[in-house]
């Protein structure tokens, strides 16, 4: 008889344990865990799972505060708990009965990054090719104010609640590891600020940028074709959707201030769509957010040789440029003067990661004090023979560091560019060539590949540019 009662006691611990009505231990997105940082000053979103209809308590230790609600028939729970100015660490514990602690933790500022490879690109370098000053960089790079998540690679056709991945803390062995881009922004951003900063770099080398954008971000771009929701086999991720359902959707309600994005080499064949899709895809991921137009920084692709097939890249540098000033609270970073020509991954990530810095310590924190952007066309005006240009973002003027202007090329009617004499006059460019009488058009560092010579005095560099709207 005991031998009975003592298997059929076994046998419902079991059968408790297996359905989670027994004190179900509280499960967490990867997302949130030791070492994590929360947005700071706002209302932080924190979720997961427990047993099925049940009250889930959670504590903060920076207020003290507890905050209760109740987990639904899937065991999954939502809330919201108030967090203070940067700070930390701190501890959250988080219990339906039994209790998870997540300890060594900040609250500070959170910034997605993200892209293709050149923001997936990590501090070590690739095979063969290198991060400038990247081995003093990581030998130097232990800081309790800095911290690291990377999003393990994965496609789904389906938007998923969680992904691969965890919070690291800044030192040498885990900075190696993580986005070169991604790390000096936020350094810059620690340095500047003097508040704790996590960096969420979910990124893909090759990728497009249709796969970084959710179901619903597809409505105004009719030229795309969204895969089938029910296809066998291995998922390409190429395919649109399917980067943002597994890398980022986990991502969405948790609290950031903003965004940095680094792609558009594997778009350049299709500049004028490329132009409506970046714009898309911030609309789309604001949209996903629901916490208003959160600030999105970007890095323009840099010159490159791509060879003799598809289109010139200066085309899709154009439709970034273009992109800056399409929706509101966005902005680009060139990198004009860091081209390499046979290498598409250019060295000097501490330049690229720190000109997306200028920009979020100017337009999101508002400092000021120092540019945050290079020169922009503002005016021509055709004298003759000669061509006047002016520009914005160049208060203090411009300057080629002593070395010839060089990529200034003109055009007369009949469309043909030619190497153009170019120099500073004052607060702009004057510019002529002898083969061209009648100018009428202007083109700047408008290839693949050719390093740009023109900067403000702050040594931020020009966009390649032309006048002309021709074929």
């Amino acid at each position: 008889m005991k031998k009975h009662y003592f298997t059929l006691m076994a046998l419902l611990f079991s059968f408790a344990i297996s359905s989670g009505t027994l004190y179900g231990e509280v499960k967490l997105p990867s997302v949130f865990g030791d070492n994590m940082v929360l947005q700071q000053q706002t209302s932080a979103a924190i979720w997961g799972y427990a047993s099925k209809n049940t009250n889930v308590r959670v504590v903060t230790s920076w207020n003290r505060k507890s905050y209760t609600t109740r987990s639904d028939n899937d065991g999954k729970w939502k809330l919201t708990v108030s967090t203070p100015v940067a700070g930390g660490p701190y501890e959250i514990t988080i219990s339906d009965g039994k209790s998870l602690k997540l300890t060594n933790v900040m609250i500070g500022e959170v910034w997605i990054c993200s892209g293709q490879s050149n923001m997936e690109m990590p501090m070590k370098g690739y095979m063969n090719q290198p991060i400038t000053g990247s081995n003093e960089a990581i030998a130097t790079s232990e800081n309790k104010s800095v911290r690291l998540f990377t999003v393990a690679r994965a496609t789904n056709l389906q938007p998923q609640d969680d992904f691969t991945g965890s919070w690291k803390t800044c030192e040498p062995q885990n900075v190696s590891e993580f986005s070169a881009t991604a790390y000096y922004f936020g350094l810059m951003l620690n340095r500047a600020l003097k508040v704790p900063v996590g960096l969420i770099n979910t990124s893909w080398g090759g990728t497009r940028i249709e796969p970084w954008i959710s179901g619903n971000g597809f409505k105004e771009f009719d030229w795309v074709t969204l895969p089938d929701k029910n296809q066998e086999g291995k998922i390409s991720q190429q395919l649109p959707t399917v980067l943002f359902n597994a890398m980022i959707n986990p991502l969405v309600g948790y609290g950031i201030r903003g965004a940095i994005w680094y792609q558009g080499e594997s778009n350049r064949n299709e500049p004028d769509r490329y132009m409506k899709l970046l714009p898309g895809l911030v609309q789309n991921w604001r949209s996903e957010w629901n916490i208003g137009d959160f600030p999105f920084y970007y890095i323009q692709i840099a010159p490159y040789d791509y060879g003799t097939g598809g289109l010139n890249s200066a085309y899709l540098r154009e439709a970034q440029l273009k992109a800056s000033t399409a929706i509101e609270n966005i902005g680009m970073a060139c990198i004009m003067d860091m081209g390499e020509k046979d290498c598409i991954h250019p060295a000097d990530k501490e330049a690229a990661g720190n000109r997306l810095a200028f920009l979020a310590l100017a337009k999101t924190y508002g400092k000021t004090g120092f540019a945050f952007s290079g020169p922009v066309l503002k005016e021509m005006k055709v004298e003759g023979a000669v061509v006047k240009l002016t520009f914005d973002n160049a208060v203090n003027g411009l300057t080629s560091y002593g070395k010839e202007l060089s990529c200034f090329e003109v055009a007369g009617a009949n469309n043909r560019f030619y190497p153009a004499k170019a120099f500073i006059a004052g607060s702009g460019i004057t510019l002529f060539s002898p083969a061209v009488a009648e100018p009428v058009a202007v083109r700047y560092a408008f290839k693949d590949f050719i390093v740009g010579d023109l900067f403000n005095t702050e040594g931020l560099p020009a966009s390649s540019f032309r006048t002309d709207d021709w074929e």
